[in-house]
């Protein structure tokens, strides 16, 4: 709790290690992750320093491991959740010897099968397209050979699709020279282009090309991406050499593929067959081509979580080599760190072992380094805390020895949300929802979802879990349950009426200081009554509004009063008389006081007091601050009185008095004290004690004005006297900005009501 209450004491070191011990060494420190280490290097850049060929194999690793990964996820192989969630440790250097081989086998045997089914497939692919054509162009042919046996003649297949395609009367005005044999080319071409492609042959011929196509009924695949691709089979029609040379352009520029079609039934049947068999017989060998390729992906899922731990961790450790110099003998390894005080006997050990476990005749050992350097902030957590140490870190880090406010978040923060919330029902469902996640949180965890939203509810799991019991009592206390009461105590209320009143009369006013209260409170949250009453929205929204800012004042007097804690481990007692004092007279004056108005209103007035104490006479609270602020008066009712008691009105004036007086005092105060406290250090400097008031100076400016230590230059008056209008102008904007900001619980508590659900039509 100590360490949850304040950020751990930590301390400059400088180890020195053996270069055979390095690695090992480090390896050991990073799955502690107790260690910052600082950057010896930084005038070279990551191209110049000792480890960075180390480096380069991490990266080629890590291409290989994601080459591997994006196969295994394209053919959907299922990669097993690892049994256990503890992570494998960071490989030695032999076993990265084994590990680089075996993954360069697994990657050249992934890259021989993968190139291997894409030549298979693309074979596929054309015998595919191959009997399409072939298939399709039976129709096309029909034609010329019912023609032929019309006839009767033996005219070649060419001839006679000349005669069917081209009239006699064309063929007899042609002359013997210019008349030629018909010509023919046929294949596929995506269906997305068949436009473009008629058009184009059509205008390169000047319709002299007679095009016949049929559409394919089934995708084809293809071979590089997998995806389903739609083609249409052609057939071009043409004569003369020049006329196909110009149409096999055309054709190739629209990625259309050709295939040789005999014009002869007989020829076409015959390859028909061939292709099919070849076909059978291909589809068998891609069959077991893509089974041995599954069962290579299935081997390596194992061992891909693993591989990919190891390799991340190796490069991690070079990394963190590439930080450390060398020594001027270049037989020792230098570097320097961060190490929590409570650590450094860990630490030895770690070096002590390191140089014994690869023999090294030298040991490692570390020196403490004394300095004036702020060290960075350590909270240590475990998997409780650490949601809610994320939680005050997305808006700021406290610094070093600062009071660690998430140790106060775990209470304040789920409760707010609690006060906000609001509903039992609602905080049943948040509850049950975090209770799955934290009971099977071991394997929740070793599912690494890629999912962002997941993995937000999941590392905030104990959160949501507080703020589901909190839901839960605040909806008890609010006796709200899916926004509608439960009477489990029995009501406080009565009603004595008799049956005919309560029929002829719309609305019943019940009094409490009649009978119809039976004095006696309801044992647990609001009375039941209060779901029926007609005032319901009226009472609710006072009660609620008054208790989002009486614990929103508390809330924030509570965070002031955490800074003193701050003021007195730093010995910063002058920020206690110019800060913390005028900023807690401020707080408490003007926004306490109104919170102990609103206790008084409460205790004071009631129904069964004297005229001046009863709700009629009982003044509006916020009206009267304002004009507490304003110095105004509000006429009151005939027979009340404008302030609760005597001598309210003075004592008022006097509480605003003393707050705006604690403006200048934040304001002026602390810069003036620095100016004057450096003229006095000036005059000492002057006198011949140079050195050492310099020494002194800063070490009392560290521990009383809240500087940082080693702070040499001194800042000028004009950025003091900025820096301060700026805390003082926040503070006192903050303070009421916030206190309105408290009202949003009530707000969003109000708008959390669904009654409108239960209404029915």
């Amino acid at each position: 709790m100590g360490s949850m209450f304040r950020s751990e004491e930590m301390a400059l070191c400088q180890l020195f290690i053996q270069p055979e011990a390095a690695y090992a060494s480090v390896a050991t420190m990073g799955e502690e992750g107790v260690v910052q280490f600082r950057d010896l290097n930084s005038e070279m850049n990551v191209f110049q320093r000792k480890f960075v060929s180390e480096v380069r194999r991490c990266d080629e690793l890590e291409r290989k491991l994601r080459y591997i990964q994006a196969e295994v996820h394209k053919d959907h192989v299922h990669v097993p959740v690892p049994e256990s969630s503890v992570f494998p440790f960071a490989p030695n250097p032999r076993e990265i010897i084994n590990l680089e081989s075996q993954l360069e086998r697994t990657e050249s045997e992934i890259l021989e099968l993968s190139h291997n089914a894409v030549n298979l497939k693309s074979n596929y692919l054309e015998l595919t397209e191959l009997r399409h054509v072939l298939e399709k162009t039976h129709a096309f042919f029909e034609e010329s050979f019912s023609f032929q046996q019309q006839d009767g003649t033996s005219a070649s297949g060419t001839d006679s699709l000349t005669k069917a395609l081209i009239s006699d009367e064309a063929l007899n005005s042609q002359s013997q020279v210019t008349r030629g044999r018909l010509g023919f080319v046929a294949g596929v071409v995506p269906r997305e282009r068949v436009p473009g492609f008629e058009r184009m042959l059509w205008r390169i011929s000047r319709g002299n090309v007679f095009l016949r196509r049929a559409e394919l009924e089934e995708s084809l695949e293809d071979p590089a991406t997998g995806n389903e691709i739609f083609k249409t089979v052609f057939v071009a029609f043409f004569q003369g050499e020049q006329l196909k040379s110009r149409v096999k352009k055309v054709c190739s520029g629209f990625h259309a593929s050709f295939y040789n079609c005999p014009s002869a039934h007989s020829e076409r049947q015959e390859m028909l067959k061939g292709v099919k068999t070849r076909l059978e017989d291909l589809n068998m060998v891609l069959n077991q081509t893509r089974d041995h390729r599954q069962r290579v992906l299935t081997t390596v899922a194992k061992e891909l979580h693993n591989w990919g731990v190891m390799v991340r961790k190796m490069k991690a450790i070079y990394h963190t080599l590439n930080l450390f110099n060398m020594d001027v003998t270049k037989k020792c390894l230098i570097g320097e760190c961060w190490i929590p005080i409570k650590d450094l006997t860990f630490i030895r050990h770690t070096l002590a072992e390191g140089s014994k476990a690869v023999g090294s005749s030298i040991p490692s050992f570390l020196n403490i380094i004394d300095t004036n350097e702020k060290p960075p902030t350590f909270n240590r957590t475990n998997r409780f805390t650490q949601g809610f140490q994320n939680l005050v870190d997305s808006y700021s880090v406290s610094g070093y020895r600062e009071v660690n406010p998430a140790l106060y978040t775990i209470i304040t923060f789920p409760f707010l949300f609690g006060i906000m919330f609001g509903d039992a029902g609602h905080g049943i469902i948040l509850t049950v929802f975090s209770a799955y996640m934290v009971i099977y949180e071991q394997q929740l965890s070793k599912t690494k979802s890629s999912n962002e939203i997941w993995n937000i509810f999941f590392g905030g799991r104990y959160i949501i879990l507080l703020m589901g019991f909190f839901s839960i009592y605040t909806g008890i206390v609010y006796n709200d349950i899916f926004s509608k009461s439960v009477n489990l105590f029995g009501s406080s209320w009565s009603i004595n009426e008799s049956t005919s009143s309560i029929m002829g009369n719309k609305s019943i006013t019940l009094d409490p200081a009649t009978n119809d209260y039976s004095q006696k409170p309801y044992p647990l949250g609001l009375d039941p009554v209060w779901q029926v009453a007609i005032n319901k929205i009226i009472f609710l929204n006072s009660y609620k509004m008054k208790l989002s800012i009486i614990f929103g004042v508390v809330h924030m007097m509570f965070g002031v009063v955490l800074s003193v804690v701050n003021h007195v481990h730093f010995n910063k007692k002058i920020n206690i008389l110019l800060q913390f004092i005028p900023q807690m007279l401020f707080l408490v004056l003007l926004f306490l006081y109104m919170v102990s108005l609103m206790f008084m209103k409460w205790i004071w007035y009631g129904p069964k007091n004297s005229l001046k104490t009863s709700p009629r006479c009982a003044p509006s609270v916020l009206i009267m601050f304002i004009n507490m602020m304003l110095f105004k008066h509000t006429k009151p009712f005939d027979g009340c009185d404008e302030y609760m008691f005597e001598g309210q009105d003075r004592l008022q004036k006097i509480f605003v008095v003393i707050a705006i007086l604690c403006i200048p005092v934040m304001l002026l105060g602390k810069p003036l004290y620095i100016i004057l406290y450096e003229r006095r250090h000036h005059k000492s400097d002057s006198s011949g004690e140079l050195n050492g008031s310099i020494e002194l100076r800063e070490t009392e400016l560290s521990g009383m004005l809240n500087e940082a230590a080693g702070h040499e230059e001194e800042e000028p008056a004009s950025e003091i006297f900025i820096h301060q209008s700026i805390e003082t102008i926040e503070y006192v904007l903050s303070t009421v900005s916030h206190t309105a900001s408290y009202l949003r619980l009530w707000a969003l508590s109000l708008a959390h009501a669904r009654e409108l659900f239960f209404i029915k039509n």
